[in-house]
């Protein structure tokens, strides 16, 4: 079965770590941002950052191989995706290329520490406008 997992949490909850265990490509609009090893976050770039990683789980599907040209049948993709729209292109992707989606909510109950940088006000923000659909 064709599976994308769409990992989702407020920064620092452990997305990336939790999505590095499912042994698949994964992918995330931070990945945009790091240059030779190092990560280099720029806002004005946020847009284009996403668009990237909605186009690299689109690459994923559509030839169906990781990068060693093994079929590829899981994908993962971790990003806040605090709203539902954030997830909308995701699931088109989905449709499209007949995966069917997991939607997984990473809670920070083991004091995970936010890496990169995001003011606590900023997380606090992202905390009030999470959604969730039962």
């Amino acid at each position: 079965m064709k599976t994308l997992f769409i990992i989702r949490g407020i920064v620092g909850s452990g997305k990336s770590t939790f999505a590095k265990t499912l042994n698949c490509p994964h992918f995330e609009a931070d990945m945009f941002f790091e240059k030779d090893g190092e990560y280099k976050f720029d806002g004005s770039k946020i847009k284009e950052a996403h668009a990237w990683c909605q186009k690299q789980v689109e690459n994923a599907m559509k030839f169906n191989k990781d990068t060693y040209g093994l079929e590829n049948s899981e994908i993962a993709v971790s990003n806040t995706f605090t709203q539902e729209w954030e997830m909308a292109p995701y699931y088109e992707l989905a449709n499209m290329y007949n995966y069917k989606v997991f939607s997984i909510i990473v809670e920070n109950r083991h004091g995970g520490k936010n890496v990169h940088g995001v003011p606590d006000d900023k997380i606090e923000m992202m905390r009030k406008r999470f959604e969730v659909k039962l």
